[in-house]
């Protein structure tokens, strides 16, 4: 398939694919639309078991591209955070497995599609992170949800209050990520485990990411509603505008609480 921001390679039952946005691959809506389309693309393709999802360059994800978010009136930030949940549940639920192999940079929404992959495997100098807080506002692809049911919540709490990176081997002893490799040895370390699950039954594999999602779908689906209506109501807010300003200008924000 010919996408502009994702690549997409096969190795036999095995498909690979590596968000490709540089400098950090970000997200937006076109790479949430490619991401869909390919999706739907693997999921018909009887030889593909099993998909590893990578970014290019130094980065995984370093979260959505915040450069359009000041233009973002109530409507355009609830439609853009329901779509990023929507794939990121779509992800969490999809009928094969789906690994993530973090190779660099994983921040904000980068983390939050990392958690929604059925397992995550990172290279050693990852930093992860949700780093929302210092714009004025919170995670919104799932954040809020998935890291405290991943960590705990006092974890959670203390990472989403400062906004502060946390290093693999950390992601590791919290149970965020399930192997560290070397950076050199992420991706091929990452294909032999997913070319070994790829051989396992796909009706049971099926059966067992159904039962662990809808094991709390129902308060899950209320928190994400709960977490966009939160997300939404702070863009429009001066403290928002103000982390977002200085951020792109590379200055320190001053949040007035407004």
């Amino acid at each position: 398939m010919d996408c502009k921001n994702i690549n997409l390679t096969h190795e036999e039952s095995l498909a690979i694919i590596t968000i490709n946005r540089p400098p950090v691959n970000a997200f937006n809506e076109e790479v949430i639309v490619e991401l869909n389309s390919l999706l739907d693309y693997l999921e018909e393709s009887e030889q593909v078991r099993a998909i590893i999802i990578t970014g290019s360059g130094k980065a995984f994800v370093a979260g959505a591209d915040i450069s359009g978010f000041l233009k973002m009136g109530e409507a355009d930030a609830d439609a853009f955070i329901a779509e990023g949940q929507k794939l990121f549940n779509r992800i969490e639920t999809y009928p094969k497995i789906v690994i993530a192999a973090v190779n660099g940079i994983c921040l904000g929404g980068g983390c939050e599609m990392a958690m929604a992959c059925d397992l995550r495997f990172a290279a050693e100098s990852v930093k992860f992170g949700q780093p929302e807080i210092n714009l004025g506002l919170i995670p919104g692809w799932g954040g809020t949800q998935r890291l405290p049911s991943l960590i705990g919540k006092t974890k959670a709490m203390e990472f989403l209050l400062t906004g502060s990176t946390f290093t693999s081997q950390e992601a590791l002893s919290l149970g965020l990520v399930n192997k560290v490799f070397a950076d050199s040895a992420l991706i091929e370390e990452s294909k032999k485990i997913a070319a070994r699950l790829a051989l396992q039954p796909p009706l049971a594999i099926k059966a067992i990411k159904e039962l662990l999602s809808n094991g709390h779908a129902s308060d899950f689906t209320r928190g994400l509603n709960r977490e966009r209506e939160a997300f939404v109501s702070l863009l429009q807010t001066e403290d928002a505008q103000e982390g977002i300003k200085a951020f792109l200008d590379k200055k320190k924000p001053v949040f007035k609480g407004k």
